[in-house]
C-alpha cells in the first residue's frame, strides 16, 4: 500500500491508497517540529481507531514547508523501512517537466496538480486550489504545468484584516445572507466571499483570453466546496486532487524503476 503526504502552510494531510482507492484520510496541523515518533503516535492511534488494516510499502511526499521534510523522510524509513519519494526533487520523476523560466522552483503542490488534474481530466485546465495561498495552476494540453497565479488565501486575508484593523474582530468565511451587510461580521464575510468569487471569475477569464482557448476550471482544497455554492465558478470539483496526484507520480517513477 501507498502513504501519500501532502503537507501544506496550515495542514498536513495523510491518505492510504491500496492501488485502487483510498482506504481513509487523516489530517493534522503542520508543525516544523514534530518528530518522526510523535507523527507514528498519531497515525497508529487513528488507523487503530478507525479499524484499518494497513501494510504501507511506499510513501510520497509533496511539502511546501521544507523543514518538515526531514522528520517525515525519518518517519518513512523508521516505521515503514523505506525511502521515501519526495516531489520536486531529481529523483522524483514526473510524467511531464514544467515549462517555466529557467531556474525557477515550483511548488511541489502545483505540480501534483497538475499531475492528478491531466490524469483525470485530460489537458487544457485551470486548477484552483483553495489553501493557505489560493493559487491558480495552469495546465499545457499534454499535462504539462506552464505557470499560474498566487493569491492570498481566504483565511489568511481574513486573518490579516482583523490583525491590522483593531475593530474588526476575528471572523470565519461564509456565504452570506445577502451582499450588503448590515452589521461588522456580515460586511466582513461579503467582502471576503464575494472578493474572493470575483477574483477568480477574473482570473481565470484571463487566463483563458491570454492562451485564446476554452480550458475547464477544477477546484480543489479546503473552502472549493464553500465557493461552489455561489454560482457556476467551477467546472469540476475534486476534493482528493492532490491526493491522486501523489499517486500518479509514484506510479510514473514505479513503471520507470525509480522506486
Amino acid at each position: 500500500m501507498l502513504l501519500a503526504i501532502d503537507c501544506g502552510n496550515t495542514n498536513t494531510v495523510f491518505s492510504i491508497w491500496d492501488g485502487e482507492k483510498f482506504l481513509c484520510t487523516l489530517r493534522t496541523s503542520t508543525h516544523h517540529a514534530r518528530t518522526a515518533d510523535a507523527y507514528f503516535t498519531w497515525y497508529s492511534t487513528l488507523i487503530k481507531h478507525y479499524g484499518i488494516e494497513t501494510d504501507i510499502t511506499d510513501v510520497i511526499i509533496s511539502s511546501t514547508v521544507p523543514r518538515v521534510v526531514f522528520n517525515l523522510r525519518v518517519f518513512a524509513d523508521r516505521f515503514f523501512g523505506c525511502r521515501p519519494l519526495v516531489v520536486g526533487k531529481p529523483d522524483c520523476l514526473l510524467p511531464v517537466l514544467p515549462r517555466v523560466d529557467v531556474g525557477t522552483a515550483v511548488g511541489p503542490d502545483r505540480l501534483v496538480n497538475a499531475a492528478g488534474a491531466y490524469d483525470r481530466h485530460g489537458g487544457n485546465k485551470i486548477v484552483v486550489d483553495f489553501g493557505t495561498a489560493t493559487t491558480f495552476d495552469v495546465v499545457d494540453d499534454d499535462g504539462a504545468y506552464v505557470g499560474g497565479v498566487i493569491a492570498p488565501g481566504v483565511n489568511l486575508s481574513l486573518e490579516a484584516l482583523h490583525m491590522a484593523a483593531a475593530a474588526l474582530p476575528h471572523v470565519d468565511i461564509a456565504k452570506p445572507q445577502a451582499v450588503i451587510g448590515t452589521n461588522t461580521v456580515a460586511c466582513m464575510q461579503s467582502g471576503v466571499f464575494w472578493g474572493y468569487v470575483g477574483l477568480v471569475k477574473e482570473i481565470c477569464a484571463r487566463i483563458k483570453a491570454e492562451r485564446d482557448r476554452e480550458m475547464q476550471v477544477i477546484a480543489t482544497g479546503g473552502l472549493a466546496a464553500l465557493f461552489q455554492q455561489s454560482e457556476i465558478l467551477f467546472d469540476i470539483f475534486e476534493d482528493d486532487l492532490t491526493m491522486h496526484g501523489l499517486t500518479v507520480i509514484h506510479r510514473y517513477n514505479k513503471e520507470n524503476g525509480t522506486v
